[in-house]
């Protein structure tokens, strides 16, 4: 009864902001034209699938994205066990990269790579993006690894060490799985919040999914369906990654029971 119960209020939640936008579409003044959406995401040009400026900015989205994901899991990896080691330079070092991080805009450290940084090392507009994204979201990340890999109990290291696992295969066999099934729904959400700050990187004249909707808002005048449209693109890959890992956490639990 009561697992129903918690089932009905988000749906009645859903329901009621739902009923909210139908009320509001249809009171907004407001020549609505979707019909003129469809072009900029896909057309068929003689009979071949023929990708539009939207799926394009989608493409690019998506590569900054999975790279920026994949870097900022390992900055955060690293960092993480930077500020756990016995090194006080290590430490410190880590500290300070993760403090001056956090407390800085991302738009800041997007210009910055950009502008001061990209220019002396012949850095792409596309790698500075990249680059600025992991080390934000890698700082994050550093966070939540780290307090997952201290939550862990004294006795599983001094468990795994008692059967004469070195130190890097107690934490690969034993530490880390443990440490993911605690963290997984942070570093979850920490992977969706890094695909939508990628929408920043249009400031740096990258044309990802947000910059093709303003060039073409600024064409066409279609406000209100282009950036429906970017924002549904936008929820579409942030729920699919957000399944995958809901999947891949199902599946770590099963194997753990």
């Amino acid at each position: 009864m009561n697992r129903l119960k918690k089932g009905i209020k988000p749906f009645i939640f859903i329901v009621f902001i739902f009923l909210i936008f139908i009320i509001g579409y249809r009171n907004l003044e407001y020549n609505w034209q979707w019909y003129r959406v469809k072009p900029y995401l896909f057309f068929f040009e003689n009979g071949e699938f023929t990708r539009g400026l939207l799926l394009d900015g989608l493409l690019i989205t998506l590569k900054i994205s999975f790279f920026g994901l994949i870097f900022s899991f390992i900055i955060g990896f690293l960092s993480a066990f930077a500020r756990l080691s016995s090194s006080p330079v290590l430490k410190s070092l880590s500290w300070l990269y993760v403090e001056t991080i956090r407390n800085t805009p991302l738009l800041i450290q997007i210009f910055l790579m950009y502008f001061v940084i990209s220019p002396v090392f012949n850095i792409s507009a596309f790698l500075s993006a990249v680059i600025a994204l992991s080390l934000f979201e890698g700082a994050y990340s550093s966070e939540i690894i780290r307090s997952g890999i201290v939550n862990i109990p004294k006795g599983q290291y001094e468990a795994a060490q008692s059967i004469g696992l070195s130190i890097p295969a107690t934490y690969i066999r034993v530490i880390i799985p443990q440490m993911l099934r605690q963290t997984l729904p942070m570093l979850a959400g920490q992977s969706v919040s890094l695909i939508k700050d990628s929408a920043l990187v249009s400031t740096i004249s990258i044309y990802d999914l947000t910059m093709q909707g303003q060039r073409i808002v600024s064409q066409t005048f279609l406000s209100f369906e282009i950036w429906f449209t970017v924002a549904l693109c936008y929820l579409v890959v942030t729920a699919s990654l957000s399944f995958i890992i809901r999947q891949f956490e199902n599946k770590l639990k099963f194997i753990n029971q």
